[in-house]
C-alpha cells in the first residue's frame, strides 16, 4: 500500500481537475426536483446513479417504495481495513413563496463564487462532494485498503421511515464503523452533537357559550395561552455539555446549547362569536446535549398540574447525540480540514436533527460536515462552490486515514 499521504494528494489533485464535473452534477441534481413532502426522489436518484456508473462504479437500489428509493455505491480497498460511509439525503425543504426568489429554484445559477438552487445548501452541494469523492477513491481504490460506502437517502427532511431507517434494516452492515453525514451545521463547522427532539401535544378543554359571557381565563383558548405562555420560560434553558464534550460550542448566539420551543401549530373553535370549549398546540421542543427528554417532560407537567382539563401527549421524542471529541473520527477530519482548509473547523452542537442519528444509535462514531454556508437554508439556497470542492476533499482524507486503521 501507498504512503496515505501520497494518496491523500494524488486523489485531491484528481478532485482538482474534476471542479467543472462537480459543478455540472449540482445542477444535474438542482433541476431534479425532490421537495419532501411529498418526498419523490427517483429523479434525484437517477442522477446519481448514473453518474456513479459512468464512473464504473456499481450502485444497488434498496427502496420501501419506487418514489423514494436509496442508493448504495461501495468500494473496497486492496487489504483489510476499516469502513467508512458517507450518507448524504436527496430530498430537500420546500421553496417558501417562490416569488421571493432572485434565482430559478430548479436551475444552477453562479454569481460571485456562489452556486444557487433549491437544495445546494441542504444537501444537494454535499451529496455532489460525496459523488465525486467516492468516484475519485474508486478510481485509486488499488492503492488504499478498507472499505468505502456511500448512501444517498430518502426521506430525511420529514423524519421518514423509507430513507435511512429502512436502510439500515435491510442492510445493517451498512453501519460501517464510521459515518460522515454531508448535512453540514454551518459556516463550515463540524457537528460533533445534535440536538434531540421531543414533540407534545396539548388539549385543553374549557366551558361553551356566547362569547359575551366569557370570564378572565376560564375559556380553553385562554387557559391554553396561560399554559404556552408558562411553557414559555423553556426558551432560556441553556445546557452544560458533557465532559467529552468540553469545548463544544452552540454556535452562532449559542443556540446549539440552548433549548427551544415552539408552538407550530394552534387550533381552536369554528367562529368568533362562541365560546370554543377545546383549544389544541402541537410543540415542538429542540434539547441540547446535558438536557434531557425527561427533564423537559417533568417540567411541562408541573407546568400542567392540578389542571383536569389540559391533557399532554408526547408523540414523539429522543435524546440529544454526539461524537466524543477524542474519536478517531472527530480527530482525523479536523486534521483534514486543516490540511484543505488551512484551519481546523469550531465544534458545534447541530440545530436540526440528521440521518447522523440513525448511525449513532447503533453505536457508529457520526460527524455532520459539508458545505452548507448558513445555519439554515432558505431563499436564494446556495452553497459556496470552493467549499463544495474542499468537501469533497476533505471526505477523501478523512476516509483514507480512517480506512487505514486497525479493525
Amino acid at each position: 500500500m501507498n504512503d496515505i499521504e501520497t494518496v491523500s494528494e494524488a486523489v485531491c489533485g484528481d478532485i482538482d481537475a474534476a471542479r467543472s464535473e462537480l459543478v455540472d452534477l449540482c445542477g444535474r441534481l438542482v433541476a431534479a426536483p425532490s421537495v419532501n413532502p411529498p418526498g419523490r426522489t427517483a429523479e434525484v436518484a437517477a442522477v446519481v446513479r448514473d453518474y456513479l456508473s459512468g464512473h464504473g462504479l456499481e450502485t444497488e437500489t434498496v427502496k420501501a417504495d419506487d418514489e423514494a428509493p436509496n442508493l448504495v455505491g461501495q468500494v473496497g480497498g486492496g487489504s483489510f481495513g476499516r469502513h467508512v460511509v458517507f450518507n448524504a439525503h436527496m430530498d430537500t425543504m420546500e421553496a417558501g413563496d417562490e416569488s421571493t426568489w432572485s434565482v430559478p429554484v430548479f436551475q444552477l445559477s453562479k454569481a460571485e463564487g456562489r452556486l444557487y438552487g433549491l437544495g445546494m445548501g441542504n444537501m444537494k452541494g454535499a451529496l455532489a462532494a460525496m459523488c465525486l469523492a467516492t468516484v475519485a477513491l474508486h478510481r485509486r481504490r488499488d492503492t488504499w485498503r478498507g472499505r468505502l460506502s456511500m448512501t444517498a437517502v430518502s426521506d430525511e427532511v420529514m423524519f421518514g421511515e423509507r430513507g435511512a431507517v429502512y436502510l439500515l434494516k435491510s442492510r445493517p452492515e451498512l453501519a460501517g464503523h464510521f459515518m460522515i453525514s454531508g448535512e453540514g451545521p454551518g459556516f463550515m463547522d463540524c457537528a460533533v452533537a445534535e440536538k434531540g427532539l421531543l414533540w407534545v401535544d396539548i388539549e385543553v378543554k374549557g366551558p361553551s357559550g356566547h362569547s359575551s359571557r366569557a370570564l378572565a381565563g376560564s375559556t380553553a383558548v385562554m387557559k391554553l395561552a396561560a399554559l404556552l405562555a408558562r411553557l414559555d420560560g423553556i426558551n432560556v434553558l441553556y445546557a452544560t455539555p458533557p465532559a467529552e464534550l468540553t469545548g463544544v460550542t452552540g454556535g452562532e448566539g449559542n443556540l446549539g446549547l440552548r433549548v427551544s420551543l415552539n408552538a407550530g401549530n394552534i387550533a381552536a373553535g369554528t367562529v368568533r362569536s362562541q365560546i370554543a370549549t377545546r383549544a389544541r398546540a402541537q410543540l415542538d421542543i429542540r434539547l441540547p446535549p446535558g438536557i434531557s427528554v425527561e427533564d423537559i417532560e417533568e417540567r411541562i407537567r408541573r407546568a400542567c398540574a392540578g389542571d383536569a382539563d389540559i391533557a399532554i401527549t408526547f408523540t414523539k421524542a429522543w435524546d440529544a447525540n454526539w461524537a466524543a471529541l477524542q474519536n478517531p473520527l472527530v480527530l482525523e477530519l479536523a486534521a483534514a480540514a486543516q490540511v484543505v482548509r488551512g484551519k481546523k473547523p469550531n465544534y458545534v452542537v447541530r440545530l436540526p436533527g440528521s440521518d447522523a442519528r440513525r448511525w449513532r444509535d447503533l453505536g457508529v462514531p457520526s460527524v455532520c460536515y459539508g458545505p452548507q454556508p448558513t445555519l439554515s437554508a432558505g431563499i436564494d439556497d446556495y452553497a459556496i462552490e470552493q467549499d463544495v470542492v474542499d468537501c469533497a476533499k476533505i471526505y477523501t482524507r478523512t476516509a483514507l486515514k480512517l480506512m487505514s486503521l486497525k479493525a
